[in-house]
């Protein structure tokens, strides 16, 4: 077996379809259900040049058809409404698609369309070997207990920051750089229609809020938090009275309440694991680095992974080029960093009016005015924003 993936996610299902495209034997290896990845919601923006490669590869038929375009967003402070138009700045847009669809997605075009062997419910996954030229995978079978090994010429690592193959890179050859924002969000969903046509942003000293549509029934929304807040103590009373003054404007329209069907607390932090390759294992996706979903970048840079990664094991397989691996994370990272600054300006941005310090909070507003007061300025964020177009 040529090259194993270990990970059912965005990045993981992308490469697959890659490989099963160019004819490059591979399976993939996922710990949960089918049911589960399909269903467990995750981010749900994706950058123009992301939809524009899938489709260039035929993965994004149902996303076109059935995704919400969005060009501008608002911020909202001190009781005024300012609307950024992004897409009249660069040209490009983000597409509202739930995680979960683009999964489903996925999945279908590489098992149920292309006959693609994907083996969920995996136990006790192991890497061996991944620093000589021949590297193996072991996991034991759900249904029989049996150990199953798989001997393989690379092994993609897409599974997530909590996976087994993070784990397998040598602590004296890797880097792992965090940055932690000493706050929370309060990650929520509604089942009630979208109170705005775009993404809204609420910069307020009680704590940052957000909306985000995520389809014509349910909403997203953001609330900041201490980190480690207990979900429980946000009743459902609390969260709308909270997301109600927080995103206050003038002329605002009213937000339609609904039931919470989801609340976690997210602890905002970043990392980056570098080099994101070590012998003939690879890593892609939240594997190799996390954003937090401040400037909504994390599927992103899964998607702008297994692009790389996928036409790399292709020229490796097929033709025994090998350049694309031995430059892959130098790549991939380019763009992670890149990322990574846009997110850590932005969360400045976001929250400075709840930061308690009116250094932070004089900047957060002087960049805010700037942006409608300097189209250069406005230009350089929209291009940001919505993301290098490049690559697929």
């Amino acid at each position: 077996m040529p090259v194993v993936i270990v990970g059912a996610g965005p990045a993981g299902l992308t490469v697959a379809n890659i490989l099963r495209a160019a004819s490059v034997e591979c399976v993939v290896l996922e710990t949960e259900s089918r049911d589960f990845i399909e269903q467990r919601p995750r981010a749900g923006f994706l950058e123009e040049w992301a939809v524009r490669a899938l489709e260039r590869r035929g993965l994004a038929d149902r996303l076109l058809a059935r995704a919400q375009a969005h060009s501008e967003c608002e911020f909202r402070g001190a009781g005024r409404r300012h609307r950024f138009r992004y897409g009249e700045l660069s040209g490009h847009r983000h597409f509202v698609y739930p995680q979960p669809l683009l999964v489903t997605d996925l999945v279908r075009a590489y098992a149920d369309e292309a006959g693609g062997d994907i083996r969920f419910g995996v136990r006790d996954v192991a890497l061996h070997g991944i620093d000589t030229d021949r590297p193996s995978v072991a996991y034991t079978d759900p249904a029989t207990g049996e150990r199953v090994r798989i001997d393989c010429d690379a092994v993609a690592g897409c599974d997530g920051a909590r996976g087994v193959t993070r784990a397998c890179l040598p602590a004296e050859h890797v880097t792992v750089a965090r940055r932690d924002y000493g706050i929370g969000w309060l990650a929520l969903l509604a089942e009630a229609p979208p109170s705005s046509e775009r993404v809204v942003f609420g910069l307020h000293p009680r704590g940052f809020a957000a909306h985000m549509a995520r389809s014509p029934e349910v909403t997203r929304y953001y609330l900041q938090c201490p980190p480690g807040d207990d979900p429980a103590n946000w009743p459902h009373e609390r969260v709308w009275a909270e997301l109600h003054q927080r995103l206050a404007a003038d002329g605002a329209p009213p937000l339609v309440e609904g039931r919470l069907i989801e609340k976690r607390v997210l602890d905002m932090h970043n990392y980056v694991v570098e080099p994101m390759a070590y012998g003939r294992l690879y890593l892609a996706g939240d594997a190799a680095h996390l954003t937090a979903p401040i400037a909504a970048k994390g599927m992103n840079l899964a998607l702008h992974d297994a692009l790389l990664l996928g036409d790399a094991l292709v020229a490796y397989v097929g033709e025994g080029d090998e350049r694309g691996l031995r430059g892959y994370s130098a790549a991939a990272l380019r763009r992670v960093w890149e990322y990574q600054e846009f997110s850590q300006w932005f969360a400045d941005l976001l929250h400075g009016a709840s930061s308690g310090d009116p250094f932070a909070a004089g900047t957060a507003e002087a960049r805010l005015r700037r942006l409608f007061d300097s189209r250069a300025a406005a230009v350089a964020f929209a291009e940001l924003y919505i993301g290098k177009v490049s690559v697929g």
